[in-house]
């Protein structure tokens, strides 16, 4: 029984289907009482125990990790996404990449500016990017600024008639109330 290998034109996708087959087959595999057990995680671990019910195979126990639950060769070391993940430092290394098979990650300690160029040149030649450049999204505060003032007219009067002074002392219930200093008894301990 030999397993289907990707064909050229769309290998990404065929590994992905094949990965997600393999996948709904296998059992989810749990470390030995952690169902019984908060101190105990659930990620598993091999059960060593001499009389371990799991270790032995017993009927009714969750299944141990096997050889035999492994996906298919042609997913094996792939990206999720079903590319093959490439580490590039420089953008020379972009123009080595098979946009068709192939996804780049950029590498941690590239700066900015090269980091910039990596990206423009993969998204020219349609490359597949698993860490993208992630841009800043601009807050509310600075949108405002860059649209025109006559967008939000009523807006903007509330701003004014919530900043002015004047408005908080014509209004009780705005103003903070103040509590009066409590009086203190001084007791004496010698006295008593």
């Amino acid at each position: 029984m030999k397993e289907e290998e990707p064909s050229n034109k769309a290998p990404a996708e065929q590994a992905v289907k094949l990965w997600q087959a393999a996948k709904s087959k296998r059992p989810k595999f749990r470390r030995f009482e952690s169902w019984r057990y908060k101190r105990v995680k659930g990620r598993w671990r091999k059960p060593r125990g001499l009389d371990n019910k799991m270790r032995r195979k017993v009927k009714g126990w969750p299944k141990s990790v096997n050889v035999g639950y492994g996906g298919p060769k042609a997913t094996r070391g792939l990206h999720p996404s079903g590319y093959k993940d490439v580490l590039v430092h420089t953008p020379d290394e972009v123009t080595k990449v098979n946009p068709e098979t192939d996804a780049i990650r950029i590498a941690h300690a590239v700066g900015m500016r090269k980091r910039i160029q990596i990206t423009s040149l993969a998204r020219e030649r349609e490359i597949h990017i698993l860490n993208p450049l992630v841009r800043r999204v601009p807050e509310e505060e600075e949108i405002r600024e860059e649209l025109p003032e006559d967008l939000f007219p009523e807006l903007d009067e509330e701003a004014e008639t919530a900043e002015t002074p004047e408005n908080d002392k014509k209004d009780p219930e705005k103003q903070p109330k103040r509590s009066e200093p409590q009086a203190t008894k001084e007791v004496n301990s010698r006295e008593s």
